[in-house]
């Protein structure tokens, strides 16, 4: 743990350096921790800004309302639209590149409405070893990523979270509803809804690390392993069913792999080793 507090003092001076910083805030774990220390270090010349559209689910968005309001940070949010992306709803490998460029663009111009002259994103250490191809826009736009820059990695952001009393130590891992598509398949906002409602329901029922990723119109749910003897116990398969057929599924599936993050890689990797 002593090495994660050394990460943390370098975080701190690195963001007193700045000055003041807007912060790309999600309401992730990650996001969440890097908002709160430059809170602590810079006070008002840290703000919060958060990208809203289809495939920012609601709970996100009022979960970051309600940590800025309880921390008395500034807060703003963009109304987005990813869909009006050229080239988002297509649904290409680097989707990811396309929208994190768009919607960086949109926090840097008004963080320098509000003479702040640095923007900074919430990517750990862990991040380096994952197909991320938004980093590019991260880099290619002088984003600031002060996590990486200070070494820290997603169990350490996790500890350092809980030592702080932030809400989102033990939060599941999050990714924009985009990424529960397979790469090709068109996004629309019909099917963002589905997949946000139908992993709200999961969540509802108690099922806290879960993805609903969609194919067409089959429903592949992902849980962690040790969730299936519930998730399939009594009536719950019938009504998980019948709830996401509602929802406009043809058809719902079990992922039998469990959850995994990055998940929809797998055809990357798969073709690259072929």
């Amino acid at each position: 743990m002593n090495g994660a507090w050394e990460k943390k003092k370098i975080l701190e001076e690195n963001l007193r350096s700045l000055g003041g910083v807007a912060i790309a805030f999600s309401s992730g774990v990650d996001s969440t921790f890097l908002l709160k220390v430059a809170h602590d270090v810079l006070g008002e010349r840290a703000i919060a800004v958060t990208a809203c559209s289809c495939s920012f689910p609601k709970r996100e968005l009022d979960e970051a309302k309600a940590f800025c309001a309880k921390e008395g940070i500034s807060h703003i949010v963009l109304l987005t639209s990813e869909l009006e992306i050229e080239g988002f709803a297509q649904n290409p490998i680097n989707r990811c590149y396309l929208c994190k460029k768009e919607l960086l663009k949109k926090i840097i111009e008004a963080a320098r409405e509000r003479n702040i002259n640095y923007v900074a994103e919430g990517s750990n250490v862990d991040d380096n070893g994952d197909y991320r191809p938004g980093l590019l826009a991260v880099a290619e736009l002088n984003v600031k990523s002060p996590l990486r820059e200070a070494g820290l990695t997603k169990s350490e952001i996790r500890q350092l979270s809980k030592e702080l009393g932030l809400p989102t130590w033990d939060k599941p891992s999050f990714a924009c509803l985009a990424s529960r598509f397979p790469y090709g398949e068109v996004i629309t906002k019909r099917k963002l809804a589905m997949v946000e409602n139908a992993e709200q329901l999961l969540m509802d029922m108690g099922f806290s690390q879960v993805r609903v990723r969609i194919h067409d119109n089959i429903a592949r749910i992902e849980v962690d392993s040790s969730d299936f003897g519930r998730l399939l116990c009594g009536d719950l398969p019938r009504i998980i069913n019948e709830r996401l057929q509602e929802l406009g599924f043809a058809y719902v599936a079990l992922d039998l792999g469990g959850y995994k993050a990055g998940n929809m890689n797998k055809v990357l990797q798969k073709t690259a080793e072929s």
